[in-house]
């Protein structure tokens, strides 16, 4: 599950719909199927994917080989079940830190600076090493009152330059990357970019250049450093060495579609996991879990014979954790006729938490959500109620691949057991595991490994995922649902991470 940048976790109290629900008509029998379904069966492809990964530098992210074996398990699979397979490719801007950056000074006084403390490498970093004096670029000391520093923003800054040198830019009035661009243009070696120095624009940072192009290093660091190291250059040369060890470049991912042959062509409903990691990551909370699920429900489906009444259509998506790419450039390539077909998009992301607890995506009052999509949260908390299990509503606008058809005017809805928020008292005792520890705080790092899954959480979430699937796959006009349930009342239960 990305962590947007805006996918930052916070805190909002949520009200929990857990009273009786009140069914306008029967709902499709789901038992079927998900006695079909069985956790160790969606178990045994999260092992596939770890193998996959341990097989592939312990990581299967967008762009690497892992993400492509990880692509043939899942489209072998699916192929061998009779599905109609599809498989997107689309470009995207890579990066990827394959060794230790490393900033020195070298004279007059010798410094060896520390990565992550002292200075940053900027995502999308050229690679090189370099060892020159450290010019100064159009910087304004003391920094102005208010943001605005336009310190490498021109051509024109970068008059008299001496090409070879290590250019020293102030954060300020422009992006990092035309500051970057500039300097590489003037002749730069390396760009060293620190803080402007205003209240809250003083420590370090970490900066993107928003994507490939620039193939010199490009750093970060803090006002006071750079502050230091330009007063450095005003008392005579001042020589630096830069080392950077980066892969910035486009390449090519892909998104994988599984649709039944049969079902109402002009009635889609979509169910979608994202496939990849993130990089230096097995990915198998984030997101192997509800991958497994998917792929699991998908082949037993085509195992017991069922004939949805609508046309369903699987999907798989790449580059999800660098910001929802796979899915914004499928649902972006959309006509406007294609996305009036797909009536539903349900989503699952992280649902095997190690100290997880059920949530359901849920719209919130003046998100600009579809109202279908409310009809998602309660066809998944009707199933939590009836299974009698706890479960609490977290916002719908939040940072899976659902926000991308959400964006695009498409209803959606679906799962998630938690992240990097902490678990109440409340759902402790309701539901077990720990209170005041995270849901799973190692998500998106080099330790979200097999053996930190829940096994009973990805049973409970899979459980529901497979009710929710079947049930839109057999969705009716007729079925529009009664919105007849009783005001719900707050509590601890509720208060829920936004991711």
């Amino acid at each position: 599950m990305k962590v947007l940048v805006p996918w930052a976790v916070g805190i909002i109290a949520m009200t929990t719909l857990s009273v009786t629900p009140a069914h306008a008509v029967p709902d499709p029998d789901s038992s079927r199927l998900r006695e079909a379904v069985t956790v160790d069966a969606v178990f045994g492809h999260m092992q596939a994917l770890d193998d996959i990964a341990a097989a592939n530098d312990g990581e299967r992210a967008a762009g690497t080989p892992g993400y492509e074996a990880s692509v043939k398990y899942v489209t072998d699979l699916l192929g061998d079940a009779g599905y109609r397979i599809t498989v997107q490719p689309f470009d995207f801007p890579f990066f990827d830190v394959l060794g230790p950056s490393e900033f020195e000074q070298i004279s007059p006084e010798p410094t060896t600076y520390v990565a992550d403390v002292d200075f940053g490498t900027m995502v999308y970093s050229g690679s090189g090493d370099t060892t020159a004096p450290l010019e100064a670029v159009n910087v304004t000391i003391p920094p102005p009152a208010l943001p605005g520093a336009t310190s490498g923003c021109s051509a024109d800054d970068f008059a008299g330059f001496t090409s070879g040198n290590v250019a020293l830019i102030q954060r300020g009035s422009c992006s990092f990357a035309t500051k970057a661009t500039n300097a590489e243009n003037a002749g730069a070696s390396a760009v060293i970019v620190f803080n402007e120095g205003q209240p809250g624009r003083d420590g370090l940072f970490f900066g993107t250049l928003g994507g490939p192009g620039v193939e010199i290093p490009v750093l970060s660091t803090s006002f006071e450093l750079g502050n230091a190291l330009y007063q450095s250059t005003l008392s005579g040369e001042t020589v630096v060495r830069v080392a950077t060890d980066t892969i910035s470049e486009i390449r090519e991912t892909s998104n994988v579609f599984a649709e039944t042959r049969g079902g109402k062509p002009q009635s889609v409903m979509m169910y979608g996991a994202h496939l990849d990691s993130v990089l230096d990551s097995p990915g198998m909370n984030d997101n192997a879990s509800g991958t497994a699920a998917l792929l699991e429900t998908a082949i037993q489906m085509s195992e017991l014979g069922i004939a949805p009444r609508n046309r369903v259509r699987f999907a798989f998506w790449g580059a999800e954790e660098l910001g929802l790419l796979g899915s914004d450039y499928y649902v972006t390539t959309l006509s406007d006729a294609e996305k009036d077909r797909i009536r539903m998009y349900l989503n699952f992301d992280v649902i095997g938490s190690i100290n997880g607890f059920p949530f359901v995506f849920a719209p919130q009052a003046g998100d600009g959500t579809r109202p279908e999509s409310a009809e998602a949260t309660e066809v998944f908390s009707d199933h939590f109620t009836d299974v009698g299990l706890p479960f609490a509503e977290t916002p719908l606008v939040s940072g899976s691949d659902h926000l991308s058809f959400i964006v695009g005017g498409i209803p959606a809805g679906g799962l998630f057991s938690g992240a990097t928020g902490i678990k109440t008292e409340e759902q402790a005792a309701a539901y077990g595991g720990t209170a005041d520890e995270p849901y799973d705080a190692l998500i998106n790092s080099p330790l979200d490994t097999i053996d930190r899954i829940n096994i009973d959480v990805l049973d409970d979430m899979t459980q529901a995922a497979v009710h929710g699937m079947y049930w839109y796959a057999f969705r009716t006009p007729a079925q529009d649902r009664a919105r007849t349930r009783p005001a719900a009342t707050p509590s601890e239960l509720s208060t829920v991470p936004a991711r």
